[in-house]
């Protein structure tokens, strides 16, 4: 941060950082066009480093080395016996190759808003068991693409990935000039983990409160092994929630009561998770959504002929840069992508990362975040 002097203007904030003047706005939205002095500016993809001054470099040796300007330096040094120095993030905050629960991305949550405060934070509902459901936001744009990910429990790879990319995204933002077009013409709405309570008890086993331990370890039939444990803390599968020929499922679908897998509930959107990715996207306009299941390599993307003829060329671009394979149609209802296919009659895709089976180990990271970081840059240049 740096404080605002009287005539100091973002676009002289801007060179001396080297950062869009749309970012530092963006990270101030506290302060209005004209900056007043004493105002607290954040400044974007910046670390600060402060530490006695021992040092005999002057400010200009110093701002050589850290590529910056010597006013910047002076401005944030004017008592020399302590230094502040901005260091430039290069490197990422997320480590997406380790068990990734909810506390683990709400560390990384926080972290990447502290440093990338552009970033937009809000809770859009609370699980079952009261976790926040949190949407990031990135972007001014008018087109908006959502993404969201974990609506299964072991699926909770799909997390990291996410979680991964919006680092990248917002590294490459403040250390990339020319990626700042698509900041311009695209917002990036991203649920990261829409089914916290799930992805918890999966990796860390059933909750302490009562009665959710109880039930859960009734419904996985004693067993303390939840690793193919795909529904919320209720048993009720999240994919199979939604109005979209909902009552298909329910008729076909094997279990009849809370399991671990594929109940779809005794109504469509009953559960809290589900009501609050539903208003979430009614309230929202979305032009494209996305969500990311495990595993299969391929990218469903049709559903009952609703969907428009641009989201074939879409999908034509996602299979080409992933090498995953585009599935138009599958036996499949009542899953948060029909139903938006279904109810807007626009492009949105699921899809499946990985292969093998689920949960899919870690030492396929690499591979999956690949595929996925091509496919979601890909779907920002195409808008």
């Amino acid at each position: 941060m740096i404080y605002a002097r009287k005539g100091d203007t973002w676009e002289l904030y801007s060179r001396w950082f080297s950062v869009p003047i749309a970012l530092l706005q963006d990270a101030n939205p506290h302060l209005s066009h004209e900056l007043h002095d004493g105002e607290v500016v954040r400044i974007p993809g910046f670390d600060v480093v402060t530490y006695h001054s021992q040092t005999t470099d002057t400010l200009e040796q110093m701002a050589q080395s850290l590529s910056l300007s010597v006013e910047a330096l002076e401005r944030m040094n004017e008592d020399r016996l302590l230094l502040r120095l901005p260091r430039r993030l290069e490197t990422s905050i997320v480590n997406g190759k380790q068990p990734y629960d909810f506390s683990t991305m709400k560390q990384d949550m926080d972290d990447l808003c502290t440093y990338y405060p552009f970033i937009r934070q809000r809770t859009i509902g609370t699980s079952v068991l009261g976790q926040p459901l949190i949407e990031l936001s990135i972007g001014r744009g008018r087109k908006k693409i959502h993404v969201n990910a974990s609506f299964h429990a072991n699926e909770w790879i799909t997390t990291a990935v996410v979680m991964a990319f919006v680092n990248e995204y917002v590294l490459r933002l403040t250390n990339d000039a020319s990626m700042l077009d698509y900041y311009q013409k695209v917002t990036l709405s991203i649920v990261p983990m829409v089914n916290p309570d799930g992805v918890n008890l999966v990796l860390n086993g059933p909750p302490e409160i009562e009665p959710y331990r109880s039930n859960v370890l009734q419904i996985n039939d004693g067993s303390s092994d939840f690793s193919q444990w795909k529904a919320n803390i209720c048993g009720v599968d999240l994919n199979n929630q939604f109005p979209a020929k909902w009552e298909i499922e329910q008729m076909r679908k094997i279990p009849k009561a809370p399991a671990p897998r594929d109940f779809p509930g005794v109504a469509p959107l009953t559960e809290p998770e589900t009501k609050a990715m539903a208003r979430l996207t009614e309230e929202s306009d979305f032009a494209i959504v996305v969500a990311f299941h495990t595993q299969g390599k391929e990218i469903y993307w049709g559903y009952e002929g609703c969907e428009p003829k641009e989201a074939e060329r879409i999908v034509d671009e996602l299979a080409k840069v992933s090498g995953y394979q585009a599935v138009r149609y599958i036996d499949s209802h009542a899953g948060y992508r029909d139903w938006f296919i279904q109810k807007w009659q626009r492009p949105g895709y699921t899809i499946e990362l990985g292969e093998g089976v689920n949960p899919l180990p870690l030492a396929q990271f690499d591979a999956i975040y690949e595929a996925s970081r091509n496919m979601l840059f890909a779907l920002l240049a195409v808008c």
